[in-house]
């Protein structure tokens, strides 16, 4: 392992200021929101010094709220706590269902959505599902502050945005209206704890005849980035969400999907199997906006 140093500032601005001044004189830094993925990196594919730079202490980063128009969950936040909290789990079920993949319960004691996110894997679980319940990233740095929709944060195989004088301080996700419901799948190898072959986040809103007036559908673990379908969420809109919608809701992922062939799974594999997850994933959404 190479050479490494610590620095927990207690403030943005003194974070930002540290980011800055490290970024100017050349220094490599990495943020640390949930931190479970950096021993695994500094053991095995990037050993190289750095900087790690802790905001798992700033009150921003920690930050948990749920108003009439907008959830903010900020990128400290440990699954544990937001897997624990009732009123999160009623309106965005199948973002936090998304949180409770990652790792043991040991490991979201740590593990935090913005870390997931920022981690920027093809196969971040947390990512689709925050596709589709069209959460945008709340971006702070040298620059001030601005707004990144979720869908657009990721640039590439562990690449973002984010300028090095930047950092993730929450995310943004519309507070759902009533007969709305989400719903996130994946498909692993084993029974736990592995990394998605593909994996479907949905969001619908129906009408009090069950029809579907609002929808957002993204894709996970079968390109360099997590997707948004926009023609998925076309073929449901307007719909009873029955199957045929629904499947032609999968057969949209699966148009869309241009993954790569693994030892966790073929190219074709991933492309049937990342519809498949869209329209289980649809029925589920359908039926929690139903409830």
């Amino acid at each position: 392992m190479g050479d490494y140093a610590y620095a927990a500032p207690a403030t943005v601005d003194s974070t930002v200021e540290l980011l800055s001044s490290s970024a100017n004189s050349g220094t490599r830094t990495q943020v640390l929101a949930g931190g479970t993925d950096v021993l695994v990196q500094m053991r095995s594919t990037d050993r190289g010094a750095r900087l790690i730079v802790d905001i798992k202490q700033l009150a921003e980063t920690n930050v948990l709220s749920v108003g009439e128009d907008e959830i903010y969950i900020g990128a400290a936040i440990p699954s544990a706590i937001l897997n624990e909290n009732a009123e999160l789990k009623g309106l965005l079920p199948g973002l936090i269902e998304s949180a409770d993949l990652i790792g043991s319960t040991q490991i979201q004691g740590r593990a935090s959505i913005g870390g997931n996110l920022c981690n920027s894997s093809p196969a971040g679980d947390t990512i689709p599902a925050l596709i589709a319940n069209s959460a945008v990233c709340h971006i702070v740095g040298a620059d001030g502050e601005r707004d990144v929709p979720v869908e657009d944060f990721v640039t590439g195989v562990g690449t973002n945005c984010m300028a090095p004088h930047e950092f993730l301080l929450g995310l943004r996700v519309p507070t759902p209206k009533g007969n709305t419901g989400d719903a996130y799948l994946r498909f692993i190898p084993r029974t736990e704890m592995d990394i998605a072959v593909a994996g479907a986040g949905v969001r619908l809103t129906l009408d009090d005849s069950g029809a579907c007036t609002a929808a957002r559908v993204g894709i996970g673990a079968v390109a360099p980035t997590a997707l948004v379908v926009s023609e998925a969420a076309d073929a449901l809109i307007g719909t009873q969400v029955d199957d045929d919608a629904l499947n032609a809701a999968a057969d949209a992922c699966s148009a869309a999907a241009s993954p790569i062939s693994d030892k966790r799974g073929t190219v074709e594999y991933r492309i049937k199997v990342v519809g498949v997850l869209c329209k289980r994933a649809g029925a589920i959404a359908r039926d929690r906006a139903k409830a």
